[in-house]
């Protein structure tokens, strides 16, 4: 059962990505509403609001934070947290898991952690569990290769070892 499937229609996601949400949201709330309470201050006082850019800068800049806590916001109310799957014998890539993972088509080793969708980022080594590549290694044994259908034809991936 995918993680998704598992927590009643919530968003999957790591102990670790909660806390992640939680910090970027505490950031922004707190500190950067102050920085940017001043910096619309500071350009109110430079005169006419119709034609001053850095004003309408300043506000535009608030929208997208604003934008951005709202988002943060409703993530943390959507989440639910999936602990790493420890009922195997330790030899199972999955949701929570990271691994060393060989792209047998390339002959590139990755490591890549299973998590929720949207804490996803393949540049930190965080795979989407409901990615068509998180969905075949999702339950892989170490030792194990699994075939993926892309749009540039099948690639298989190995689970070299479990790194946590």
């Amino acid at each position: 059962m995918s993680p998704a499937n598992q927590n009643n229609g919530g968003e999957p996601i790591t102990a670790a990505g909660i806390e992640e949400l939680k910090a970027e949201l505490a950031e922004l709330e707190g500190p950067r509403r102050i920085e940017m309470a001043d910096r619309i201050r500071v350009a109110r006082e430079l005169g006419d609001l119709k034609e001053n850019a850095d004003y309408h800068t300043a506000k535009d800049d608030q929208s997208l934070m604003e934008t951005r806590i709202k988002r943060l916001q409703s993530r943390l109310r959507m989440a639910v947290v999936v602990e790493a799957d420890d009922s195997g014998d330790g030899r199972t890539f999955a949701f929570g898991k990271t691994a060393e993972v060989l792209d047998e088509g390339k002959g590139e080793t990755v490591t890549w952690t299973l998590v929720g969708s949207t804490e996803a980022s393949l540049a930190d080594g965080k795979l989407s569990a409901e990615s068509p590549i998180g969905q075949a290694l999702m339950n892989a044994e170490v030792g194990s290769t699994v075939d993926v259908e892309t749009p540039r034809g099948t690639k298989s991936f190995k689970v070299i070892k479990l790194v946590s």
